[in-house]
């Protein structure tokens, strides 16, 4: 494991004219270098191999208006790296002043710079010099203003006059150079009315006859502001907001939070929370991993692996509706612990269904695994190369479909994970049919997780006893004043959490779910950063789909399982 004296020392050995600066942060090692020295500093943490800072986590800003005190200059661009071999992580920090807002880009380091660059100039009007692409992404092209900045107010909505045509970023379609002239290309519009995105995405392309030549994406159609709500109320009440990050498992997003707030305040949630936490989580990761294998099956055509996959799903959702009250949308998951005890029937309907999973999942691949149909639109379609994928920050199963074992469980164990008996599946061609197996194969490891959990979990409370999170029972709070005055602070001020920034990730369906946190000391965040697996890996689909038959596109965006809600935030 490489310090963070080790890392400084090794920047200032390779440029000694620089200033480089370590920053006290209590999650990972933190440098705070100039701008003028941000490219090079950044290959070489790229590129040593005694450092190997490889892989690009995120990338987002801070905006500290608000903290001036602390804050010499306005902004500070904050990138996170990651050796993948090591686990060793850091956070390299720019400051840079309103005046002026320019950074070089680093699109030629990191492809996932791209879309990373483009949002923190949409949310912050921060430039980034020689992006090949610099344009508004989650906000439209007649946007006003930068809406993450804190001088932004929340409730300024705008509306778009008229929608963007995209032939900037395709070029005029005239004709097609590759045959000397000889056929014209055709402009074709996929989504946002399109079975195959869902309402919530499109692409704008050119066809060579039935081949895309150019695509490109447009994003933002469920933008709900997510990270700025974040900032108007406490730190709890962001535990819905998070339901509506990935939908399709939304357990997964109120561990996340939960989980990132109790590393920030030091609090340790009760052993049986941990292991209900890992319960639902699987089980969470089961369904989407249904709902992504079934959707993408029917946009092939095979409607019938659809009802095996969502017949399971259901049987997940009521036990979920049963423990919660909620099926979509379940803010169970607290600060410090989680809303209820298991209900008696909870253990019990969970064994049944882990009895039932693997007769559905079978019939699906029964149907499926030697089908002609299925092996000829999928096979060798969609391909992506395991340096390509890391190269664009891809994670979760589309990463292993790589041959890329990468896994938060495994990387940075949380709760009971290192205990139990558990592989990383992976898979190595990065095609459509591999990023499709590689889900079913992790359904088995998610059933092998939860029987053992279910085997193992102990008695005990489920919610914290720390008085800086847990709220008071009803009867200290009606018969002392000290009971109802810590139930007024954490209602009304909501939990403090202390000054200071963190990332933490947990391993949710679609890969590394993080978010990237400032807290002031109050009751609410001053500012949240969601690194969304989704973001990354919808980021290279243009260059994926390039040159292959239209009709290829629609299995390949299905193989990525892009959710808008986790895509747009």
């Amino acid at each position: 494991m490489v310090s963070t004296i080790d890392t400084v020392e090794s920047l200032r050995a390779q440029f000694p004219d620089a200033k480089f600066r370590v920053e006290p942060t209590a999650d990972m090692a933190t440098v705070v270098v100039e701008r003028g020295n941000l490219v090079p500093a950044m290959q070489f943490l790229r590129d040593e191999p005694s450092l190997g800072f490889g892989f690009l986590v995120d990338l987002s800003a801070v905006d500290g208006l608000k903290l001036e005190d602390d804050w010499p200059d306005r902004f500070q661009v904050v990138y996170h790296l990651l050796n993948m071999d090591s686990g060793n992580a850091l956070r390299v920090k720019v400051a840079i002043s309103e005046s002026d807002c320019t950074l070089p880009s680093l699109v030629g380091l990191w492809r996932s710079a791209d879309w990373m660059e483009r949002e923190v100039f949409d949310l912050f009007g921060i430039s980034f010099e020689g992006h090949p692409n610099l344009k508004r992404i989650m906000t439209h092209h007649e946007f006003v203003g930068h809406a993450l900045r804190k001088d932004y107010n929340i409730q300024d909505g705008q509306w778009l006059g008229e929608t963007e045509s995209l032939m900037d970023e395709i070029g005029e379609y005239g004709e097609n150079p590759a045959d000397g002239g000889f056929s014209e290309l055709i402009p074709i519009n996929i989504g946002p009315a399109h079975p195959a995105t869902h309402g919530t995405l499109r692409f704008f392309g050119k066809l060579d006859g039935e081949t895309l030549v150019k695509v490109a994406p447009e994003i933002g159609y469920l933008h709900r502001g997510f990270e700025k709500h974040c900032e108007t109320g406490s730190w709890t009440m962001v535990i819905p907001y998070t339901d509506r990050l990935n939908y399709c498992s939304a357990m997964l997003n109120n561990v996340g939070w939960c989980h990132t707030v109790e590393k920030m305040i030091g609090v340790e949630v009760p052993e049986r929370t941990q292991y209900i936490r890992v319960i639902i989580s699987e089980l969470s990761r089961i369904i989407d991993h249904c709902v992504c294998i079934g959707a993408m099956l029917v946009d092939l055509g095979a409607l019938t692996n659809f009802w095996y996959l969502f017949n399971l799903r259901e049987r997940v959702y009521q036990i979920m509706e049963e423990l919660c009250g909620a099926r979509l949308t379940s803010t169970y998951v607290r600060i410090g612990g989680v809303a209820y005890d298991l209900n008696p029937e909870f253990i019990g309907q969970v064994r049944e269904i882990l009895k039932e999973i693997p007769k559905g999942v079978g019939d699906v691949l029964g149907l499926i695994k030697k089908n002609r149909i299925f092996l000829d639109r999928t096979i060798g379609v969609g391909v992506i190369s395991k340096e390509d994928a890391v190269n664009y920050s891809w994670t979760g199963p589309c990463l292993r479909a790589t041959g890329v074992d990468y896994d938060v469980r495994k990387a940075k164990p949380y709760y009971q994970y290192a205990d139990l008996d558990w592989d990383v599946p992976t898979r190595t061609n990065g095609d459509v049919h591999d990023r499709a197996l590689i889900r079913f194969d992790e359904i088995v490891q998610s059933m092998r997780i939860i029987e053992q959990a279910l085997d193992r979990i102990p008695g005990g409370p489920v919610m914290s006893d720390d008085k800086r999170v847990q709220l008071p029972e009803k009867e200290d709070v009606y018969g002392s004043i000290e009971g109802l005055m810590n139930h007024f602070v954490l209602v009304y001020d909501g939990i403090k959490v202390p000054a200071g920034e963190a990332y933490h990730s947990i391993e949710a369906a679609n890969g590394e779910l993080g978010f990237y946190v400032v807290s002031d000391g109050s009751g609410r965040p001053y500012r949240v950063r969601c690194r969304p697996p989704c973001f990354t890996l919808l980021s290279a689909f243009s260059e994926i789909v390039e040159g292959s038959m239209i009709a290829d596109a629609v299995p390949t965006l299905g193989s990525l399982n892009i959710i808008a809600g986790e895509l747009d935030r």
